[in-house]
């Protein structure tokens, strides 16, 4: 079990119902029906909906909390009424009653633009919020995939005996275009060194 979450967002099913949980993300949105407030947290795996109901603190908390927040929920799961079940999300049979939950970020100002949007958003502002960008379905699937793509490789190399050796090397750009970072110099104030790695299987 991990201190925010005992499962991630993509993983709640049916046979979970009854359980106490806890799961960690950022709110993708918060709907306030009038003391009904749903809120759809998510993570890199999917999307779990949490739901309070009534009047109180909780209530008032999980109404106000900003789109694109961070928070960890505690609650137990139950079926979602058969009017309300999302068959487009894996989770969408259930939902978190939500007993408590703490905000481990909270957005303190207005997004730039909406990281889940069909929007058309200028290459220059995404780059500039590069952060934000990240988080959008499309390009979060691209890093997982890449990531899968590299650990396989990697994982069939060693199959056969390959040993990796990464070098850091303190140098300028190379004329293959490698990516180049400026590192801060300890030994000379106010000037900076240019590093890149160079990755060889042998």
């Amino acid at each position: 079990m991990e201190a925010y979450r005992t499962h991630n967002c993509g993983q709640i099913r049916k046979e979970d119902v009854g359980k106490k949980v806890k799961i960690a993300g950022w709110v993708q949105v918060v709907r306030d029906l009038g003391g009904l407030v749903f809120a759809d947290i998510r993570d890199q795996y999917g999307i779990t909906q949490a739901v309070t109901s009534g009047t109180g603190e909780l209530v008032d908390i999980v109404s106000h909390i900003p789109n694109e927040s961070t928070v960890s929920i505690e609650g137990t799961v139950r079926l979602r009424s058969e009017d309300t079940i999302n068959p487009e999300m894996v989770t969408g049979e259930v939902e978190v009653v939500i007993e408590k939950i703490e905000i481990l970020g909270k957005r303190t100002k207005n997004l730039p633009f909406e990281v889940n949007s069909d929007t058309e958003i200028r290459e220059d502002l995404r780059l500039q919020y590069r952060f934000l960008d990240l988080r959008n379905e499309k390009l979060k699937n691209n890093i997982l995939l890449r990531a899968k793509v590299i650990q396989f490789l990697r994982e069939q190399m060693i199959k056969r005996g390959f040993t990796e050796v990464q070098t850091p090397i303190l140098t300028s750009s190379s004329p293959e275009g490698a990516r180049d970072y400026l590192v801060p110099s300890r030994v000379h104030p106010r000037k900076v060194l240019c590093t890149s790695t160079s990755t060889t299987t042998i």
